[in-house]
Order: C-alpha cells, then sequence, then structure tokens
C-alpha cells in the first residue's frame, strides 16, 4: 500500500518514487537531459587537440610565406623607389645591399663631393631570411645568363665594397654599371629556405619578381 509522504511545494510522493521539490526535479530533468559526461569531454578535447596540432604548420607556413614574400616586395618597391630619385634629382642613385647584414638603402652620389650619401633609413630583411638563391643554379628566363645578385658595390674611391650588391641608375632612371654603361642583368635574391624570391630588372628598369622552390634546376614562376 502506497505511503503518502508529504513535501512542501511538491506533489504528494508514491512509495519508491524519489522526492524533491518542483526546481530541484528540474534541474535534475535538465542533467538528464543535457549533461555530459567525463568521456564525452575527454573526446572533444581529443578532436581539439588533433584540429591544433593540424593548424599550426599550416599558420607557420602561412607566416614564412608574407615574410619572404613580402621581403621581396619591398626591395621590388625599393628599386622603383631609387628609379625615381634618379631622374627627380639628376643624379646617379642606387640601393646598396648589404648581404650579410641583410638590409639596404637608397643612396645618391654628390657630385660637388663625389661621396656616396645615404638617402632615407635602412630597411632589414624579416626573421628568418636572408640574401641567396642556394641551391639553385639557373636565373629566371630572359633575365641573367648566369644567376647571380647585382654587382659589388663600389666606395667613393671605385674600390670593390665586399658582400654587398648595388642597383645603380643614372640621372634618366636608366639601370648602368658602375662604369655607367647601360645594364639589363641586375637582380637581388631572398630566401627563407622553403621558398626563392628573385626580382630581375631589364635595361628600361622595369622589374619583375619571380618565385621558385629550392631546386638545382629551378622552375621561376612569374609573381
Amino acid at each position: 500500500m502506497a505511503i503518502p509522504v508529504g513535501v512542501p511545494g511538491s506533489r504528494v510522493a508514491q512509495f519508491g518514487e524519489e522526492v524533491c521539490s518542483p526546481a530541484a526535479c528540474h534541474l535534475r530533468h535538465i542533467d538528464r537531459e543535457h549533461g555530459r559526461s567525463l568521456i564525452e569531454l575527454a573526446t572533444v578535447l581529443a578532436i581539439f587537440g588533433v584540429i591544433a596540432a593540424m593548424s599550426v604548420p599550416l599558420v607557420a607556413n602561412a607566416i614564412a610565406y608574407f615574410r619572404v614574400s613580402g621581403d621581396a616586395r619591398s626591395i621590388s618597391n625599393a628599386i622603383a623607389v631609387v628609379k625615381i630619385r634618379a631622374a627627380s634629382s639628376f643624379t646617379q642613385t642606387r640601393l646598396f645591399v648589404d648581404l650579410t647584414g641583410k638590409k639596404h638603402r637608397s643612396e645618391l652620389w654628390d657630385k660637388a663631393t663625389s661621396h656616396w650619401t645615404t638617402a632615407g633609413g635602412e630597411i632589414s630583411l624579416s626573421s628568418g631570411v636572408m640574401f641567396g638563391y642556394a641551391p639553385v643554379t639557373n636565373a629566371p628566363p630572359n633575365s641573367q645568363s648566369t644567376i647571380d645578385q647585382a654587382p659589388k658595390c663600389k666606395d667613393d674611391a671605385g674600390t670593390d665594397i665586399g658582400n654587398t650588391a648595388c642597383v645603380i641608375f643614372n640621372s634618366r632612371g636608366v639601370p648602368v654599371d658602375s662604369l655607367g654603361a647601360p645594364t639589363g642583368v641586375d637582380a637581388l635574391y631572398v630566401t627563407d629556405g622553403r621558398a626563392i624570391y628573385g626580382v630581375t630588372l631589364s635595361a628600361t628598369g622595369m622589374t619583375r619578381s619571380w618565385r621558385t622552390f629550392p631546386a638545382t634546376t629551378a622552375t621561376w614562376v612569374q609573381q
């Protein structure tokens, strides 16, 4: 025979039936319907861990790509600025590249003092990026016959400066060598070990950007 049990604020419970207030019963009902076990939570966390592990290399590669490609664009823009400065200043202007220091700057030839003067600040390459093109052995198409950085810069006396490369423009904005003769084989290359970017310069002063993966015989793709 069922024995009525009175619970304030609740219906009369039958024998053997769990007794709870309306609020407590409601919460327990929610727990039964929407609760998650420890195993379920661990499974979800494990899935998140796998996704995160897969995402880290992709993010790292994307960051590296933006760094080296950004440096290549920076060099191309710097060459364009040097060309404009040469024409506006009516004197030779060059992009002075410190290959070891991994930075570059613009310089103007001061005719009055026969001295190269710095125009603007230095720009450094991103972390992990350097000037180079190893192990590639072939230059981009219709550029250099042999792949190499632009010729070495010279000091005021005309002596080569080690570990440097220079792209020079005359007062008409035409690329020239250190003797003032027109040239169209200058180039600068940067790499982060994953990819190699090249910026080549034609005899008209037009720049082209290229990309390839490290390989002895490279397949250059214009950017």
